[in-house]
């Protein structure tokens, strides 16, 4: 089966600055890809490609098997959402968060489907009340589920858990977990938390100043790098400017 995303020598510059350069990067469909990398590795430019934020530089993109070009088709961006560090929540209820982008697509989330997110939520109680006066931990939960229940065929997550405490790392990390196994959705999760790509990666692949240095199965990748660069990251030694 051909990968849903497929990178071949794509390079992505500012000002003239190329700060991401992949020769050759395949994300497999229903996969978890585990992005790592010091600060200004590329991680999030990267997942910006992913998410038709921006076009390559230069390179090919193609998603599905189609070339993925300045100005993507509606159809091809509603197959992909992202959830990022920062939740952007909607001055509506908790419960009408959920629904909305299924309201954009002329849907409407079933009263039972509904009441199942909250529950899985644990928001329950907070249904009714404003979304930005949630705590972070649980603004986020939020997000991941207005994302979640679009069934998106490709699931980008930036730095979702950063700054959380463990109890709402683990809501996320677990929901996340039973939408994958549920619908074979393929997501591509950057973070700086080596322990965190170790428990919710099929593969981790490891960026360096732009470039991609490896890409592994997770079990190989933290247990025996190839690279001396991935190595050294893991180790917490690696020295980079």
């Amino acid at each position: 089966m051909p990968p849903l995303y497929r990178l071949d020598h794509v390079q992505k510059a500012y000002d003239g600055r190329v700060v991401l350069d992949v020769d050759e990067l395949a994300v497999n469909r229903g996969e978890v890809l585990a992005l790592v990398g010091p600060s200004g590795s590329g991680k999030s430019t990267l997942l910006r490609l992913l998410n038709f934020l921006e076009p390559p530089t230069a390179g090919a993109l193609s998603f599905d098997g189609q070339a993925v070009t300045a100005e993507p088709p509606l159809a091809q961006r509603r197959r992909v959402t992202a959830v990022f560090q920062r939740p952007a929540l909607l001055r509506r209820s908790v419960a009408a968060n959920i629904g909305y982008g299924l309201g954009l697509r002329g849907q409407k989330l079933p009263p039972d489907a509904l009441a199942g997110w909250l529950d899985r939520l644990g928001l329950s109680p907070l249904a009714r009340q404003s979304a930005p006066r949630l705590s972070a931990g649980e603004a986020q939960r939020l997000a991941m589920a207005r994302a979640l229940v679009l069934r998106p065929d490709a699931l980008l997550l930036d730095e979702p858990t950063a700054n959380l405490d463990p109890y709402n790392v683990g809501v996320i990390e677990r929901l996340v977990a039973e939408e994958q196994r549920a619908t074979g959705m393929t997501v591509v999760w950057v973070t700086h938390d080596i322990f965190q790509a170790r428990r919710v990666a099929d593969r981790a692949a490891f960026l360096l100043n732009g470039r991609l240095v490896e890409v592994a199965a997770a079990e190989t990748f933290f247990a025996a790098p190839s690279a001396p660069q991935t190595a050294a990251f893991l180790r917490g030694e690696l020295v980079y400017t």
